[in-house]
This record gives C-alpha cells, structure tokens and sequence, in this order.
C-alpha cells in the first residue's frame, strides 16, 4: 500500500509541478453527470480536475514547496485544478459554471508560490482574456505614434503639399575614389 501511495504523491507532484497554479474546490454535491461536464469545459481551456485525497495533496504540496497555509484547506471533498495555459480562462470557467449550477465551492488556489483565497480567484476570472489583455497593450503602445502621424499629416493638408526639394548633386566619381584609396 505505501507504494501505491508513493506513486500516487508522485503522480500528483508531476501535475503540481508541470502547472502554474493549483485551485482547489469543494465539489460536495456534484452530480457524476455535471462533473464530466466540467471536466469538459475546463479540458478547452488546458486544465484538468482530479480527486485524490487531502493528504496525499497535503504531501505533494510540501514537496512542491507551496505555502503551508494550503493544507488547512484541504478538508471534505476537494477537487484539484491544474493547467498548463491561463488561470484566468480557468477560473472563468469555474465562475460560470459555479453560477450555472451552484457547485463546485472554490476554496483556495496556489499561483507561482502564493496562497489566493477565493475572492482573488473571482477576480482573476473577472480579467480579460490573455488576447484580449495583449491587444490592448498594443493598443497603448501604438497610441502616441498613431496620433503623432495625425497630427504631421493634418498640418502638412493645412500648408498644402510639400514642395520638392532640390536634386542633391553628385559627387564626381574621382573624389570619391581619391578618398576610398589607401
């Protein structure tokens, strides 16, 4: 038995390891049915939700190296959430389905190390989108060059077109081979 359980703190410490987060909910309740619907959702967003038991998460944890307040949290029926992409999209999809059918009870996530209660995950679902996040920083950072192109353009409309300027010369070709020589 010690070595089913070594395989399965193992296991477990591969999942905590590979994901930069761990949300930890209390599914009491879940029907089997919904639960593979969420298990649905939250697969097309890159995460995955396990049960194992507390204490052998407790035990993971602490290789992991998480926060020791986690293990306070692990009581009743908890199930695991980690992932590989973004924990905003996760958490979103915990939100709407939590608002959808009234279950699973976010307890507590672990993110790079630090300890979230639940209203902080609540919050991370209320973000927008990674995408959505970059297109606005693009956004801002193209801001001050768009409107500086706006402004050159509408003063160059207000004094007409510019004129040409002058040919510039060239030089003759033995000047220049003069000043190329050693």
């Amino acid at each position: 038995m010690k070595a089913e359980k070594t395989l399965l703190i193992d296991d477990l410490l591969r999942r905590v390891n590979a994901s930069p987060f761990l949300l930890v909910v209390d599914y009491t309740g879940l029907k089997v049915d919904k639960f593979a619907e969420l298990r649905k959702r939250l697969s097309g967003v890159g995460a995955e939700i396990h049960v194992f038991k507390n204490n052998l998460v407790k035990k993971a944890a602490e290789k992991a190296g998480y926060p020791g307040e986690l293990g306070a949290h692990l009581t009743g029926q908890s199930a695991y959430v980690t992932g590989v992409k973004d924990i905003c999209a996760t958490a979103k999809v915990l939100k709407n389905f939590t608002a959808e059918f009234e279950k699973p009870v976010m307890k507590v996530g672990v993110l790079e190390g630090s300890l979230l209660d639940a209203a902080t995950i609540k919050t991370l679902a209320d973000l927008p989108s990674r995408e959505v996040l970059l297109s606005q920083l693009l956004g801002v950072l193209q801001a001050p060059a768009s409107a500086l192109a706006r402004v050159l353009k509408a003063k160059a409309d207000l004094e007409g077109a510019p004129a040409e300027s002058a040919p510039v010369e060239a030089a003759p070709v033995e000047a220049v081979a003069e000043t190329v020589a050693p």
